[in-house]
């Protein structure tokens, strides 16, 4: 399966391809302050399934950590998806791909969490620990 995905004003365009590897919601200051809202819905890729189809000349990236490369239109502004080269996965936004039937599984580092959901999904203090993070779970 493929799904299209584009930026707020469409300069770029970018294509996905096959499953995410998941999909849940990151509560992290970094990506409430990166996403203008209280949480972000992330679909998480390898590498090799996200291809930028138009527009590249428009691709910015802007890292603050090591972890994450944010990607984003030069021309607009507009969120695109962010790198993580230390895990070899791509957090394509969402909202971003409008065709994906979104389906969380996971909130992760809900211990910096602005905003409670009470959905039934697990709900991590950090990461999983196969990414580095405590793996430790939360009440809800």
């Amino acid at each position: 399966m493929t799904h299209s995905g584009r930026c707020f004003c469409g300069a770029v365009e970018l294509e996905v391809t096959g499953e995410p590897e998941a999909m849940g919601y990151c509560h992290c200051n970094s990506c409430r302050s990166w996403s203008g809202g209280p949480v972000n819905a992330f679909s998480l890729w390898k590498p090799g399934a996200v291809k930028v189809t138009a527009g590249a000349e428009h691709l910015a990236t802007y890292h603050k950590t090591d972890f994450s490369h944010r990607q984003y239109c030069a021309k607009c502004g507009g969120h695109l998806m962010t790198s993580h080269p230390s895990v070899d996965l791509v957090d394509v936004f969402a909202a971003t791909i409008p065709t994906l039937a979104f389906a969380p599984a996971v909130h992760v580092n809900y211990a910096e969490t602005v905003l409670r959901m009470r959905d039934g999904l697990p709900k991590l203090k950090d990461f999983p620990a196969e990414l580095g993070g405590s793996g430790e779970m939360l009440a809800e």
